[in-house]
């Protein structure tokens, strides 16, 4: 594989859209898919073509002209990016409902995404066994951090809980967290937190539905 541009020199819309890529190229190889033009893969996945150029530039010349990319190639060129033969291990923090549905599902067409440990501070829910993962008390984070490995953290704690629980769990020494809180929190400058808004991301979404549904808009 030819040696490829710096990942922190990507623009972050770009980077944000490398695992879109890759799951759908993932999806085109299952498929028996060998080549496809940028054309064809904007219609799978609803970017303009231009955009896919423009980001698959980035990381060398992955495509030719008139032939368009090798999905196997593109498929070993991302995964590379995302290393994605490495396991990244993975804790919960707050196994509610929306907790639970994640620890059930455990991105099962990623393997390399494990969770590994949740936590929680309700008593109720300390001890429950999901998906063979045992419900642990907060206090207990920052030792189960430190044997298993962990480095990434998803919480999906209520916002006003948010601050207090990020610092402990920054505290037990992650350095990337999911947050499922729309609330912005303080961190580190070492520490990398996305966050996963829903009722914003749905109203985007209606927004462009009824004032550009049928324009030519790069929405992501």
């Amino acid at each position: 594989m030819e040696e490829q541009k710096d990942i922190r020199m990507v623009p972050k819309a770009t980077t944000k859209r490398i695992p879109l890529y890759f799951r759908y190229l993932k999806t085109l190889h299952e498929a028996g898919v060998k080549r496809i033009k940028s054309n064809e893969f904007s219609k799978m996945i609803q970017i303009p073509s231009a955009t896919i150029r423009r980001d698959f530039s980035h990381f060398g010349e992955l495509g030719r002209s008139g032939y368009g990319y090798d999905v196997p190639y593109l498929i070993e060129v991302f995964s590379d990016i995302l290393k994605t033969d490495i396991e990244k291990r993975i804790a919960l923090v707050g196994a509610g409902n929306l907790g639970k549905a994640l620890i059930k599902n455990n991105f099962r067409r990623d393997t390399n995404l494990n969770i590994v440990a949740a936590f929680d501070t309700n008593p109720e829910l300390i001890g429950e066994k999901i998906n063979g993962i045992i419900v642990k008390n907060m206090s207990e984070l920052k030792s189960i951090v430190k044997k298993e490995g962990i480095t990434t953290v998803i919480m999906t704690v209520p916002s006003s809980k948010a601050q207090q629980v990020i610092d402990q769990v920054v505290d037990a020494g992650v350095t990337a967290i999911l947050n499922f809180a729309p609330k912005r929190l303080k961190v580190p400058s070492h520490v990398q937190v996305q966050y996963i808004d829903l009722t914003t991301e749905l109203q985007t979404l209606i927004y462009y539905d009824e004032n550009y549904n049928h324009a030519n808009v790069d929405l992501i």
